[in-house]
């Protein structure tokens, strides 16, 4: 017998022989040149005219979720990605290997004769209005527009237990491992130890083993945990919920590339079954999607109605006459932390970027200290005193004098949340300050910080978009945004729609009833632009109106498709020449529209060179056969979530 296999890595589909019957979605292990890789049968097939190799290995008996196949061909096809490396998205690491099995790793099931005892979940006049309008209507999407601190969540639990209890399973994903804990301890008093979580923290055998259990079941699980949860072996799937659907982890950089939220539309149209998409700040383009299929449902009350709004001052960092005490923390600012320290309240310092310095120059000819892997600036760690390369991770210490002319004289600009956290400490020594951002080191333990700062053993704490994304601190009293504009000077269509979103999210994270008096305060070299208005108004409808005019005006999503192609060569004449001819080439179909070859934003690395031309058109498909007789040396990305 026959069967074709896709092999994992950056391989099609393959022919094999096997002496036994075998199911499409089980899991066998082939040779593929010199290497035996793990792969997926596909299905049956006649004999071909060729000779084959045979399947060296079963691995379980039990196929994967038919759905699970079916997306492995909608990334190939809809991303243009091998489908060996689909196939990587939906198999453990690891997955040849034997693992010791562990009772506890789940705990012990409920099981179906407990189902119906679980408990009821209360929900305010506007959350049922909400839930019912979610309810509605054909299987499929859905988009929740819940306003910052409306109770999305129990929303979220109320749908979760009702497909509990026709005994199916639901995948939530959360777009942070650092607000896991959080989410996890709501719907486990609900659900209790029928909970599995799914995230890159975990080891390769525990993954492995979580894999083993969810195939190997047909009882009814939650599973929470960010993107690749979605792709969980689950057999009787019959809810996908997305919290915070407009955050950018939801889209994978790394190949394949995908957007979460198309890859989870697919499959739950494949399967009949309800998606929820949940966000105070969704995407503009899911917003006009929802609004034009008529599955937007809003809900726009606060969950806790004593809640009393902040109140919001914007302050010029131009004008310094508002920072006499302090070059970053207005004096404004700092008499809010005062007041809090003496009254026993938290303050939160909002500002996202990591390290103390973004720049190290030479005093006397400029040099700049530069990683030698992608001749980006190295950001200085001052309490390491190492310069660190926040793109591939390379690290050196500071040089003691310039590289270029041997100048002693090496200066630091500009300012991050560690830079932030010294001056802070200057200011309040004997304040608890605690820094949170992606430099936390794993052995702290991101929960036991959260547990922390959500008992009040924190005073000011200092970090970046990780704290803006649903942290609910009930002692926090001030939101003080260090800059609030500095995201919105990037080249990336998205870059508004960026700072909209992270400012709104860090504004809600005060006025949720736990303490009357809130105020924000926003620092700003621009503080007329029209998104820092609208996010301190909480006007996400103004901001959508204002955005769709932007992306019709210029013809971004979700007025037109986008495909970015680019290319490394090793001289910079080699690639300019190369990107040029295909813009060239391209340009005769009449159907697309090319911007100028320009530099990547990661312009030079240790490869060489990369350039890149930005094609979009209103049909998809012309994108897709813009891609066809590439030099192979091309990286496509379809509908990137934005051009950096």
């Amino acid at each position: 017998m026959y069967y074709e296999v896709i092999p994992e890595g950056k391989v099609e589909r393959l022919t094999y022989d096997f002496d036994d019957s075998l199911s499409p979605g089980q899991i066998v292990m082939v040779p593929v040149g010199r290497r035996v890789l793990p792969g997926v049968i596909i299905k049956k097939v006649a004999q071909p005219n060729f000779k084959t190799r045979s399947i060296l290995k079963v691995l379980y008996s039990k196929p994967l979720p038919k759905h699970l196949l079916k997306i492995v061909q909608f990334i190939h096809e809809y991303y243009l990605a091998p489908s060996g490396q689909a196939v990587s998205l939906i198999l453990p690491r690891g997955v040849e290997r034997k693992r010791r099995k562990t009772e506890h790793l789940f705990g012990k099931s409920r099981g179906t004769s407990q189902t119906f005892n679980l408990p009821k979940i209360p929900l305010n006049e506007a959350q049922k209005k909400a839930l019912e309008g979610l309810q509605k209507g054909p299987e499929g999407a859905r988009l929740l527009f819940g306003v910052t601190g409306s109770g999305k969540t129990n929303i979220y639990l109320k749908m979760a237990l009702n497909a509990f209890k026709r005994q199916k399973s639901c995948i939530v994903l959360i777009p942070e491992i650092a607000l896991t804990s959080q989410f996890v301890r709501v719907f486990e008093e609900v659900f209790g130890s029928d909970i599995v979580l799914v995230h890159s923290r975990q080891t390769e055998a525990e993954r492995h083993l979580i894999f083993d259990s969810l195939l190997g079941t047909n009882q009814p699980k939650i599973v929470i945990g960010p993107r690749s949860a979605l792709f969980a072996p689950l057999n009787n799937l019959g809810l996908i919920i997305i919290d915070e659907e407009h955050e950018s982890t939801y889209y994978q950089e790394n190949t394949p590339k995908y957007s979460t939220v198309r890859v989870a539309s697919f499959m739950t149209k494949e399967l009949g079954i309800p998606l929820i998409l949940g966000s105070a700040t969704p995407t503009v383009e899911d917003f006009y999607l929802a609004k034009s299929h008529n599955c937007l449902v809003k809900l726009e009350k606060k969950a806790i109605e004593e809640a009393i709004k902040p109140k919001i001052q914007i302050l010029d960092l131009k004008n310094r006459e508002n920072f006499s005490k302090n070059r970053y923390f207005s004096d404004v600012l700092i008499k809010a932390m005062v007041r809090n320290l003496e009254n026993d309240r938290q303050t939160l310092i909002f500002h996202n970027r990591r390290g103390s310095a973004p720049l190290t120059i030479c005093e006397n000819c400029g040099e700049e200290v530069l990683c030698p892997n992608c001749f980006l600036p190295l950001t200085l760690h001052a309490d390491e005193y190492v310069l660190h390369c926040h793109t591939c991770g390379f690290s050196e210490r500071v040089p003691s004098s310039c590289p270029k002319c041997g100048h002693p004289g090496m200066v630091h600009k500009g300012f991050g949340t560690k830079l932030l956290e010294t001056e802070l400490h200057k200011l309040f020594p004997k304040a608890q300050i605690r820094r949170f951002d992606a430099d936390n080191k794993k052995d702290e333990g991101v929960e036991a910080i959260y547990n922390e700062i959500k008992s009040g053993g924190v005073d000011i704490l200092v970090g970046t978009q990780t704290l803006a994304k649903g942290l609910d601190l009930p002692k926090l009293a001030t939101v003080g945004v260090v800059q609030a504009d500095a995201g919105l000077s990037l080249p990336d269509f998205m870059a508004e729609e960026r700072s909209f979103q992270l400012l709104t999210q860090v504004i809600g994270r005060v006025g949720r009833g736990h303490i009357s008096d809130t105020n924000v305060i926003i620092q700003t070299f621009r503080p007329e632009h029209s998104v820092i208005k609208l996010a301190t108004q909480e006007d996400y409808l103004g901001f959508y109106e204002y955005m769709v005019q932007q992306r019709k005006k210029s013809g971004f999503p979700p007025f037109m498709f986008i495909l970015r192609l680019e290319i490394t060569l090793k001289t910079e004449t080699l690639v300019i020449k190369k990107i040029r001819e295909t813009a060239r080439r391209l340009a005769n179909d009449k159907r697309l529209k090319i911007s100028p070859p320009c530099p990547a934003f990661h312009e030079r690395t240790n490869r060489g060179y990369t350039w890149q031309v930005v094609v979009r058109s209103r049909s998809r498909k012309a994108l897709i056969e813009a891609c066809k007789d590439l030099d192979k040396n091309f990286k496509i990305t379809l509908d990137p979530p934005g051009l950096l």
